[in-house]
């Protein structure tokens, strides 16, 4: 089982929808997989048809209260399970102020996803997506205590490039609370290929990235804007539109990684 996090401190660069499409194409691709949102505004949980507001329980419950992970657990319309979110997470910092080990909370509830206390035997997924707040607080310094490896969405212009530096350097300071800490890869989002900048940010990246930087670019597209507004992941509203394909395709490349 491999945990990870989709994460940027920057806002509007296309983290949840990437959250909710790659979770989505994996679980087409026969990889179980569970998404946990870890953002006080649910959008990655209404993003998968879940009313946020009618859930029994959430990662609030889990972090806030002490309720396991398996209980919280709900299968979306979407067809995969999810773990969702509403406004009970926001303020968690100022709730856990000053309690120790604060920041392993997560990593301390996914420890019975890991393995089972009862029979010993594995969860049954592949694959857990975490969508994190976009902010470094301490809901997101959790995902990376927690998780195995960071998927940057980066945004091909000069402000998301000052963004990505602030991440990176806030993972290498998060080595020290976990070893295991590192960036996945970097996906290009709201790509356009007739924009001169988003071309040069592009190049830059590659040339800084390299090996970690995937190939799939995702395109704007108006089927990914529209689908939230469904509650629908871009594979169930429109499958042959050129953002499900790149999601599809950026699916296919954290597969390969997998094997790697």
């Amino acid at each position: 089982m491999e945990i990870i996090a989709i994460a940027n401190q920057k806002g509007g660069v296309g983290k949840t929808t990437t959250a909710v499409n790659l979770t989505a194409s994996l679980a087409a691709k026969r990889k179980r997989v569970l998404l946990i949102d870890l953002d006080p505004q649910g959008n990655a949980t209404t993003g998968t048809g879940l009313d946020k507001n009618d859930l029994a329980l959430t990662m609030a419950d889990v972090l806030l209260d002490g309720v396991s992970l398996q209980e919280a657990i709900v299968t979306s319309p979407a067809g995969f399970d999810v773990i969702g979110a509403n406004r009970e997470l926001a303020g968690m910092d100022i709730t856990l102020m000053g309690q120790t080990n604060s920041h392993e909370l997560l990593k301390t509830a996914m420890s019975d996803l890991v393995t089972d206390q009862v029979t010993g035997q594995k969860q049954p997924y592949d694959y857990i997506i975490m969508d994190c707040a976009p902010s470094l607080n301490l809901l997101t310094i959790n995902a990376l205590v927690a998780t195995d490896g960071v998927i940057i969405p980066m945004q091909c212009e000069y402000y998301a490039l000052e963004g990505l530096a602030d991440l990176s350097q806030t993972i290498d300071r998060l080595k020290e609370l976990n070893a295991k800490l590192y960036i996945r890869g970097v996906v290009r989002t709201l790509f356009d290929a007739r924009n001169t900048l988003a071309n040069d940010v592009s190049a830059e990246l590659q040339t800084h990235f390299g090996d970690i930087m995937y190939d799939t670019h995702i395109p704007r597209n108006v089927r990914l804007a529209e689908a939230p507004a469904h509650g629908m992941p871009v594979l169930t509203y429109d499958r042959w539109s050129k953002g499900s394909r790149a999601y599809q395709k950026l699916a296919a490349e954290v597969i390969e990684q997998s094997r790697k």
